[in-house]
């Protein structure tokens, strides 16, 4: 009860344009502030300075330049152009080749084909680059995965997507994306969804998830399992010592930095983890889906408000 309260709450405020305007002006106006946490800043150039970090400490990383949802062609456009630059400043920087985005972000809301088109551009530029299209609410899982088909078929193959483990639909997905021999990143799913058509119950899209992770494992193409849940990650691990899957042939994925002591402790084991790098000036809905998720990230950042400091490490 109290993790659907939570979602619901943050999601609220995760729509409110004005909080959106106040955070955007100052909320990644000093260094230690909480946020930072959770979002490697609001530029490329910092994110690569996190990127650096993640990878210093044996892990590989994803960057993430957030946004969603524009509401015209030139908002799109001008996206598209700021991902162009992006994949030139990484490529620059000598950093991993991974990225992920949005596909309402490149303006599926206004125009598919011109979605297409700026997703056309972004992959055509990021050669030896693994895109990953994230997944949004469910209303955009559908044509999510018809537009990932549609590139695939055209020759993409440096291309994944994301299923959440709490729609009723995903089993089916799973075996869809399966048949192309494309990449999976699973998550339980942090958008508000309707009882019609997604999971209720925490516990019930816990069953999901582990019926999920261990399908992907047994059946995937090199599968993402992205949670902090320690249940879950202790779940995969032992399924694949049982089944004989090496830790070669997966990985786990977890956000900037929550549970990053999880995260050493992984890679110390010979696991292989990549981490989910935010950055961009439209962090602040993001930052609270992320809050909604569980109570336990809102307590952190509660303490770290009261106590004004950062945790002291880089990473």
């Amino acid at each position: 009860m109290l993790d659907n309260a939570s979602k619901t709450f943050f999601h609220l405020l995760a729509g409110s344009g004005l909080l959106r305007s106040l955070a955007s002006k100052y909320g990644m106006r000093r260094p230690t502030s909480f946020a930072r946490r959770f979002i490697a800043g609001e530029t490329v150039e910092e994110a690569i300075v996190a990127a650096r970090s993640v990878e210093r400490a044996g892990l590989t990383q994803t960057l993430d330049y957030l946004g969603e949802s524009v509401s015209s062609r030139a908002a799109a456009d001008a996206a598209t152009r700021d991902y162009l630059r992006i994949i030139d400043a990484v490529i620059g920087a000598g950093i991993g080749r991974n990225l992920s985005l949005k596909l309402t972000q490149l303006g599926l809301d206004v125009d598919r084909s011109a979605a297409v088109g700026n997703l056309r551009r972004i992959l055509d530029r990021a050669e030896g680059f693994f895109i990953r299209i994230d997944m949004e609410d469910s209303p955009y899982t559908e044509i999510t995965l018809e537009i990932f088909e549609t590139l695939w078929q055209q020759g993409y193959r440096s291309i994944g997507v994301v299923l959440q483990a709490d729609l009723y639909r995903t089993e089916q997905d799973v075996d869809r994306v399966n048949s192309r021999g494309a990449r999976i990143r699973l998550v339980k799913g942090a958008y508000r969804e309707p009882t019609a058509v997604a999971y209720p119950r925490k516990a019930d899209v816990d069953v999901a998830y582990a019926r999920l992770l261990k399908r992907l494992l047994a059946e995937g193409y090199y599968p993402a399992i992205a949670t902090h849940d320690p249940t879950m990650i202790d779940l995969a691990k032992r399924f694949a010592a049982d089944q004989a899957i090496g830790s070669d042939r997966f990985e786990f994925q977890m956000l900037y930095g929550i549970r990053r002591d999880l995260q050493s402790a992984l890679v110390a084991q010979g696991y292989r983890v990549r981490v989910y790098i935010p950055f961009g000036r439209q962090w602040f809905p993001y930052f609270m889906r992320r809050l909604g998720e569980r109570p336990a990230n809102l307590a952190f950042v509660l303490r770290g408000i009261v106590q004004d400091r950062g945790s002291g490490r880089e990473w």
